[in-house]
C-alpha cells in the first residue's frame, strides 16, 4: 500500500500540472446582438431576467467563467458542461428560429425547470442565485 501511495501520488500531481498546461478552451464565442433569443423573440422582460440569471452561464456566449473553471480537473468539467448547454439551447444564437420552433424549446425549457432538472443540481451550491 506504501509503494503505491509513494508511487501513484506524485504519479497523480504530475499528471494533474500536465492538464494544467493542455486545459480546455473557455473563450466565449462571438455574439451578434441581433440574433439572440431577447432580440428575435422579443420576451417580456421578466423572462429574460429569469434567463440572465438562470441560464446564462451555460445557455449563451456570454458565460461568466468562474476562477475554478481555470483549475484542472474541474476547468475540463465546466467547459464540457458549457459546450453540452449551448448544443442544447443557446440563446445567443436564435436568428431563423420559427416561432413554432421557439414555443416548443421554451415548453421543453419550462418543463425541465418544473421538474427540477435545470438548472442543474450540480450547479447550484456555486451559484444559488441562479435557482428558479
Amino acid at each position: 500500500m506504501k509503494k503505491l501511495i509513494a508511487c501513484g501520488l506524485p504519479l497523480l500531481v504530475a499528471v494533474i500540472i500536465v492538464m494544467q498546461f493542455l486545459g480546455p478552451e473557455t473563450a466565449n464565442p462571438p455574439e451578434d446582438p441581433a440574433a439572440t433569443f431577447a432580440a428575435v423573440a422579443k420576451p417580456p422582460a421578466e423572462v429574460m431576467n429569469v434567463i440572465g440569471r438562470g441560464c446564462r452561464d451555460c445557455h449563451t456566449n456570454r458565460t461568466a467563467w468562474p476562477w475554478y473553471s481555470r483549475i484542472a480537473p474541474a476547468s475540463f468539467l465546466v467547459a464540457r458542461g458549457v459546450a453540452i448547454g449551448r448544443a442544447n439551447l443557446n440563446f445567443s444564437q436564435w436568428r431563423g428560429i420559427s416561432p413554432e420552433v421557439t414555443a416548443l424549446r421554451m415548453t421543453e425549457a419550462c418543463i425541465e425547470v418544473t421538474r427540477g432538472d435545470m438548472p442543474l443540481p450540480r450547479y447550484l451550491p456555486a451559484h444559488p442565485e441562479a435557482k428558479l
